[in-house]
């Protein structure tokens, strides 16, 4: 994260070596580099710390309570229909204040997630919610290709950058307006870590120690879409990141449960942002490419080699009869 912090501040036109960067942000310098860093890359770089964190906390929630390494904000209509709430209104030429965009990304975020749970029977069965939950994003998006036919070559434009996941041009007001939501979020995570380890042992299981394993499974989709939809609304949908930040945390710590998990897996969601904001940046420049389409170039292999390799062998519960022929 450091590493990539200072590529962010320093690499760029202007460049700014690293040791002018605490004259540039702590001593407010009015030059030209001062202004570049402490006006465009700094705010780019903590708006990519923030949406990481919250997309890679977002992921493993959702794993934890549907008991599925591929339970991510993307197979499950979440951040399918907070983009189409963002989408739609610009589609519409509806003109909206921005203050309202975390608000339809929230709606939109709540109707994928809510179809998909009523769909799959009230989130009974944590694989037909993951299920469920595919089809309902591809229905959508095949919603949101519609709106797009109708949408202008200016919008089209737009819009195809926005579905990709980009933070070009975000400013301070971007980042301010994330963290009302964080508010409400971190505290609920905070509770619903601890309830996330017992969902791990399964319902029954649950059910005998005192969680409502359904009502946790609704709880946690709530928290996901407070942490989702409004990154979704500012940032559009970053892809990858709520998959691969969750299973780089369990690579590293086998032996944990949710509650140590969770700030870990925040923390990698903001590195896999934050490293791949870089290359979108400066890959292409001057013309800046999406950043979702970095997570996804860095995570799809990494992904693939994370669930090829296999995760920490688990012992058996099966009974094991002894030499008396009694089952231990």
């Amino acid at each position: 994260m450091v590493v990539a912090s200072g590529c962010a501040l320093s690499l760029g036109t202007p460049w700014v070596p690293p040791h002018r960067l605490p004259g540039a942000l702590l001593d407010g310098d009015a030059s030209l580099a001062g202004i570049v860093v402490g006006e465009l890359r700094l705010p780019r770089l903590v708006l990519a710390l923030v949406a990481g964190a919250c997309l890679g906390a977002a992921g493993l929630v959702l794993q934890e309570a549907l008991r599925n390494p591929l339970a991510v904000p993307e197979m499950l209509g979440v951040s399918s229909g907070a983009a189409l709430g963002v989408a739609a209104p610009l589609v519409l030429a509806v003109s909206l204040p921005a203050v309202v965009q975390p608000l339809l990304a929230i709606a939109g975020a709540v109707l994928g997630g809510g179809i998909t749970l009523l769909a799959a029977g009230l989130g009974r069965s944590p694989s037909a919610v993951l299920l469920t939950g595919a089809a309902v994003a591809a229905a959508l998006q095949a919603a949101l290709l519609v709106l797009m036919v109708m949408a202008d070559q200016l919008d089209l434009q737009l819009i195809y950058r926005y579905l990709l996941g980009s933070l070009s041009g975000r400013t301070w007001d971007d980042v301010t307006g994330l963290w009302p939501w964080l508010l409400v979020a971190v505290p609920a995570l905070v509770l619903c870590a601890p309830v996330l380890s017992v969902l791990r042992l399964g319902d029954e299981d649950a059910e005998a120690l005192g969680v409502r394993a359904r009502r946790a499974r609704f709880a946690a989709l709530a928290i996901a879409v407070v942490l989702i939809a409004p990154v979704t609304a500012v940032c559009g949908p970053v892809a990858w990141v709520g998959f691969l930040a969750p299973h780089l945390t369990r690579r590293l710590a086998p032996a944990a449960d949710a509650v140590r998990w969770l700030p870990w897996s925040a923390a990698w969601g903001a590195v896999v942002v934050a490293v791949a904001d870089v290359p979108a940046r400066l890959a292409l420049a001057p013309v800046e490419t999406p950043a979702g389409a970095w997570t996804a170039l860095l995570g799809v292999p990494a992904g693939v080699a994370l669930l090829r390799s296999g995760g920490p062998r688990r012992t058996s519960k099966r009974p094991v009869a002894n030499r008396k022929g009694e089952f231990g």
